[in-house]
């Protein structure tokens, strides 16, 4: 317990609201901005400036202190008090609160449990410091009120007691269970991440998921992503905004809180202040090849994810883990191309009937190399029939006899190509962002510069993103042969192809299905998120299995 960091008295205050909340947002370093901490951000705008302070006595002169910064090796404690004042009477220490005060089973306001601790706490620490108070309160901003605490004995000892608690949950490398049916979890910044509800049912605490009240989504969708193609653009920065040049002119400028993502192809010159800044905002700049081939990435650290990358070596030396995992992902892609398919094309029955079989076979798979004849047989039967779901001119005008790569020989090709690169940036992505390592996967076997995670979570997701953009650009008109350029190295989309792939990818990823356990709507991309959430928790040991997306 020596070696654990000093304890940052806000994470007291989140043990104290939920045990989970504060395992992740210090133990594994989760932390997801949403509208109430922007608003506790706001309040604290003042408060957060901090006065200087030369000593102990310069208090004396002084009416207030305010963002005061103080630390106890003895309490394992550390913490910036929001204002402390001289009253006349004393000194009094206000922490600054964004919602109400509770009431008591007389009606009368009182400050919140955590709340008490966390002041308690900073009380400790000025005692320590020899600067005893007189009052403490709480201003919660809500109701434009103090409400006072009393500094007792008793208040003390609790708040020791939980400094002890939350070290020792810290180092026992076990995060809580999610709270269940609590109304605090709708409020929650960590929902997104700790998807209590979801997370019950993934581990089995719940028999049916929850059905009475439909909870938060995770976000994924806010902000445009910024696509750059001409290879003499210059990506900089000024005044808070990317600004994009071309020839020394500013041709566009997107302000930074507004971006999602940025794409390159080919050679973009970017300036070193304006990565730094997009990757302090945990902003993604993605390479590719100008023919559109996903090279890497540009991003941030990790979030901390320890216990999911142990757990997730773990399941890569163990075969049972490993197919375990596999048949589930191999399963539901068979079973959606099948179902992609079926609603498209005209496939034969039987054809339709031998897809059932190979993916019912799955679950069965004596190991990896079964399961890949499977998904190789179910793979050769979908695309022998990949081209019943072309229509009209669409069909007459792209001619195709079956996959192939490396480079793609014609247009349908070429759009899968790119459908299934862009797939793996996505996942890639989200995996680092997550704290997985995109590159030791479980169906795929690693290889230099090949991010195996990514490709075995976009398994499930291949015909219903890749392939209907695909199928749509094509059979909508929204493509032509014009948009297309053929040569020795293979066929690729030109600069206008790949705006209209972009609007039909970025339209695709925004369109909203319905969750096959939970019953609530969401988007594609968030549906991506919540996959590679939902195996970070199987690798941590919080789920009992890896349950893949399968569509009606």
């Amino acid at each position: 317990m020596d070696l654990l960091p000093l304890l940052p008295v806000r994470r007291l205050h989140n043990y104290a609201y939920c045990k989970r909340l504060f395992y992740l947002q210090w133990v594994e370093d989760l932390w997801v901005e949403n509208a109430d901490t922007a608003a506790g951000s706001h309040l604290h705008r003042n408060t957060d400036k901090p006065s200087h302070w030369k000593n102990d006595l310069d208090l004396a002169d002084r009416a207030a202190l305010r963002s005061v910064s103080l630390q106890s090796e003895a309490l394992g404690i550390t913490g910036v008090i929001d204002l402390i004042e001289d009253t006349g009477n004393g000194r009094e220490i206000v922490d600054y609160k964004k919602g109400s005060a509770r009431r008591d089973s007389d009606g009368n306001r009182v400050a919140k449990e955590n709340d008490s601790l966390q002041i308690a706490a900073y009380a400790l620490l000025l005692e320590e410091a020899g600067l005893p108070l007189a009052r403490a309160s709480i201003y919660y901003a809500a109701e434009k009120s103090r409400i006072p605490v009393d500094l007792t004995p008793t208040l003390f000892q609790q708040c020791r007691d939980t400094i002890t608690e939350a070290k020792a949950l810290a180092i026992s490398n076990t995060c809580p269970p999610p709270l269940n049916a609590d109304p605090r979890c709708l409020h929650c910044s960590a929902y997104s991440i700790c998807l209590p509800n979801e997370s019950s049912y993934w581990s089995d605490l719940l028999s049916e998921p929850p059905r009475d009240k439909e909870p938060p989504r995770p976000p994924g969708d806010e902000g445009e992503v910024v696509i750059v193609q001409n290879t003499k653009a210059y990506l900089g920065l000024k005044g808070g905004e990317i600004h994009i040049r071309l020839d020394g002119s500013v041709v566009s400028k997107h302000p930074i809180e507004q971006i999602q993502a940025i794409y390159l192809y080919g050679g973009i010159q970017t300036s070193t202040q304006a990565l730094h800044t997009l990757i302090e905002k945990g902003i993604p700049v993605a390479y590719f090849s100008p023919a559109g081939r996903f090279i890497g990435m540009t991003q941030g650290l990790p979030q901390s994810g320890i216990d999911a990358r142990l757990g997730q070596a773990k399941i890569f030396t163990e075969p049972d883990l490993r197919l375990k995992v596999s048949r589930q992902m191999i399963r539901a892609k068979i079973h959606n191309q099948r179902v992609f398919l079926m609603r498209n094309g005209s496939a034969p029955d039987s054809i339709l009937k031998r897809l059932a079989r190979l993916r019912d076979a799955c679950p069965d798979a004596e190991d990896l190399d079964h399961l890949r004849g499977l998904e190789g047989s179910a793979a050769a039967l979908y695309f022998e029939h990949f081209g019943t779901m072309l229509k009209g001119s669409a069909f007459e005008k792209f001619d195709f006899n079956g996959r192939n790569r490396r480079p793609p020989k014609d247009p349908v090709n070429a759009l899968l190509s790119q459908g299934y690169s862009m797939l793996a940036k996505e996942l890639t992505g989200i995996c680092h962002a997550v704290g997985l390592d995109p590159f030791i996967g479980v169906f795929h076997q690693p290889r230099y510069g090949r991010p195996a995670l990514a490709l075995d979570l976009m398994e499930e997701f291949r015909p219903l993103i890749a392939d209907s953009v695909a199928i749509s650009l094509l059979n909508r008109q929204e493509l032509d042969q014009a948009d297309f350029i053929t040569t020795s190295k293979g066929t690729f989309m030109n600069d206008q192809g790949r705006r209209q792939f972009w609007r039909a990818w970025f339209r695709r990823l925004d369109s909203e299905i319905k969750h096959p356990q939970f019953g609530y709507r969401m988007s594609y991309r968030r549906m991506l998120d919540v996959q590679v959430r939902q195996l970070w928790r199987f690798c941590r040991g919080d789920a009992s299995e890896y349950h893949p997306f399968t569509t009606r």
